[in-house]
């Protein structure tokens, strides 16, 4: 759920202290965590330079990496380490409701909530100030969310820029020296062989929907023929979950077809229209925002939970059904990552969460700084800050995507 139903929102700020950070890197915390949680074993850093360069100059420091894994605000924990800094992160309020000892750690690691459901002041206030006074540098995902696709790269907010440009005015004016935003290219690459691992993966999630498993010998072709069929079931249940029956074509019209019956079951409920210009990203913003605000306006002895928490389910699958781009196991271009990234998307849907068992390696390669000019964008156009750091991602996962291994 990334919706919170059970309160209504508060800000949680960051822990202000340097105490908890260093205890953390000092003890190697995060690599503990990485090793047990997310089987991320390994980790070079490629361009730490540029980013320690923009430290000793004293700028406001905006790191903007993208988002593929829950793991990549901690694995920037080793960058950070590498050139002895702590970090400040802007994260989603949902994830401060797991537990009391998450909410603690998220906090000591420099995490401050955010709520995306409607305008928080405190949490972009909190970012502009970070940066203004350039206390520590500011960690912001530009993709908004995980998008579960290493070698892909969505659509950028631009209200990383818009904070970096508020804090780049204040500093100017208070004559503090620039802001600068780094892009921050993550990739992460198995280190054994993925084909052993995804043929045991596939056969367990074969026997979950019960079918006897298939030979696990055979080409990559053959795996991805299987990858393929369990999409296919998965899809097929989803469907007859939400519409009552599974509807036939192949996989990604059928996808579409999913996502724009979910997203208009839960947009007439509401009452949301949805304007031409609307992608599926910003629906599902407006249909939790709607939850959100409908819920908690509601008189408690009226409020129907669990209709609000199927209307989330379905925004929520609607975004999901999106990390499951055509091109990614297009022959030719299926990497050993891309099988474990898919594998390990069907995981977290139908099991909650994905078996991160495989040994993994993360690349972190920071870009070459963007300065921030003080003045607003362009009207009419789309910010050239902005333009810049999406150029500068797309290259950097770009380049990134070959270092996997080729298996078709």
């Amino acid at each position: 759920m990334t919706v919170v139903l059970d309160r209504p929102y508060e800000f949680v700020p960051p822990y202000r202290g340097n105490l908890w950070p260093t205890a953390i890197q000092t003890f190697r915390l995060i690599d503990w965590h990485l090793r047990a949680k997310e089987a991320v074993l390994d980790y070079e850093c490629r361009n730490a330079d540029r980013f320690a360069e923009s430290l000793s100059s004293g700028h406001g420091i905006l790191l903007a990496p993208n988002h593929c894994r829950y793991a990549d605000p901690i694995v920037l924990g080793w960058l950070a380490r590498q050139v002895q800094t702590h970090l400040y992160a802007m994260a989603s309020w949902h994830l401060f409701n797991t537990n009391r000892f998450e909410q603690f750690a998220l906090r000591r690691m420099g995490a401050f909530s955010v709520f995306r459901e409607g305008n928080d002041r405190k949490a972009l206030e909190t970012a502009i100030d970070i940066l203004t006074t350039g206390e520590r540098p500011l960690v912001l995902f530009p993709e908004g969310t995980t998008n579960r696709t290493n070698d892909l790269l969505k659509p950028l907010l631009d209200g990383v820029t818009f904070i970096a440009r508020a804090a780049a005015k204040k500093r100017a004016k208070a004559g503090e020296g620039e802001v600068v935003i780094h892009p921050v290219g993550l990739k992460y690459l198995c280190l054994d062989d993925a084909r052993d691992w995804a043929h045991e993966q596939l056969a367990e999630l074969e026997g979950t929907l019960s079918w006897l498993p298939a030979s696990q010998m055979g080409s990559a072709q053959d795996l991805v023929g299987r990858l393929l069929k369990v999409s296919q079931a998965y899809l097929a249940l989803k469907e007859i979950e939400f519409t009552g029956q599974a509807s036939t074509g192949d996989l990604s019209s059928r996808r579409d077809r999913l996502i724009e019956q979910l997203l208009q079951q839960a947009e007439q409920r509401y009452d949301l229209v949805a304007k031409s210009t609307d992608d599926v990203r910003e629906r599902v913003r407006k249909i939790r925002a709607a939850v959100s605000s409908t819920f908690f306006s509601a008189e408690e002895s009226t409020r129907e939970p669990a209709t609000f928490r199927r209307d989330v389910e379905r925004a929520d699958l609607a975004q999901f059904l999106l990390s499951f781009p055509d091109e990614y196991l297009t022959p030719g271009k299926i990497t050993d990552t891309r099988i474990v990234e898919t594998i390990q998307r069907i995981q977290e849907a139908i099991f909650g969460k994905a078996k991160d068992s495989i040994p993994m390696k993360v690349v972190i390669d920071v870009g070459e700084a963007i300065p921030v000019p003080a003045g607003r964008p362009p009207r009419g156009e789309t910010d050239p800050v902005l333009c810049q750091l999406r150029d500068q991602l797309h290259t950097m996962v770009t380049s990134l995507s070959k270092e996997a291994n080729l298996l078709a």
